[in-house]
């Protein structure tokens, strides 16, 4: 199969899906994580292990456009030399990688809940995370606010608009001006969702991808030269120490933890970016 090369910056990292492959002698470390992962609501957007060509997410981008007014992004297919439309919305990035949000699931959570949550994780630097749903070509050791609000909602067992990140930065692609390949997963469900009869060269035409294995894990679960090793171990708690664990306050967002402990804990934080600053 011919197709238009892009000139496009792509990581085949990016975009990866989780296996979780507990026969591994190296995978024993993560037992009780990957036990956590198993139940997490998003496994498909997770583990879906799609096979994704480099023909289709390259015409997919390059003639991606962005409707402001009726907020879709409208695109095409080469299917039997015809050009097909596709068309993008929160509701079908919903329904394709089977998200369990709706239009009123909140994407940002109150700054002390996020980062008590975050302290309660042992974090105090950067942050290393699963990057199977982040935009990012790179830079993985270091999370966003929105990566961070997502970890919260999944360590507390709450309600998160996943669908309306990953399409925001789906816009935010065709917006800046500079198109590059992100979500090539995604992009590829979705693709078939909507024309499942694609030609398909898995010689040719295959886009290689990385899978998050015990390789990977081991590698984020390392610090940065730069940075100190952790102190104190941190406990688990909420839905990773329970599959019983409930969203304590899904309303207010206040019954997130332990006062004396997160008052300690988010004392030394800010002491700790005073100092950096300072520095």
């Amino acid at each position: 199969m011919m197709f238009c090369a892009s000139v496009v910056e792509f990581d085949p990292s990016h975009n990866t899906c989780c296996v979780y492959d507990e026969k591994l002698p190296t995978m024993a470390v993560f037992k009780d994580i990957l036990e956590f992962m198993k139940r997490l609501p998003i496994q498909k957007a997770l583990t879906n292990q799609h096979l994704v060509f480099r023909s289709h997410i390259d015409h997919f981008w390059k003639n991606a456009t962005y409707d402001e007014k009726s907020n879709v992004i409208t695109s095409s297919v080469s299917l039997n030399g015809e050009n097909k439309a596709i068309v993008i919305t929160e509701k079908l990035v919903r329904e394709v990688l089977d998200f369990p949000d709706d239009d009123d699931s909140p994407t940002k959570f109150p700054e002390r809940m996020v980062k008590g949550c975050v302290l309660r994780m042992g974090c105090n630097g950067p942050l290393n995370m699963v990057h199977a749903l982040s935009h990012r070509k790179g830079g993985y050791d270091v999370m966003r606010d929105y990566q961070m609000n997502m970890v919260t909602a999944l360590m507390l067992n709450k309600k998160y608009n996943f669908s309306k990140i990953i399409f925001h930065y789906m816009k935010e692609n065709i917006t800046s001006g500079t198109k590059t390949w992100i979500y090539p997963r995604f992009v590829q469900m979705l693709l078939d969702h909507a024309y499942p009869d694609l030609v398909k060269d898995e010689d040719k035409d295959l886009l290689a991808l990385y899978h998050m294995d015990n390789d990977t894990l081991i590698i984020l679960s390392r610090y940065h030269k730069n940075r100190p090793e952790q102190k104190t171990k941190a406990e688990f708690f909420g839905f990773i120490k329970s599959a019983n664990y409930e969203d304590p306050d899904p309303i207010n967002h206040l019954k997130w933890r332990n006062d004396e402990e997160m008052k300690e804990k988010s004392a030394t934080y800010e002491l700790e970016k005073k100092e950096e600053k300072r520095r």
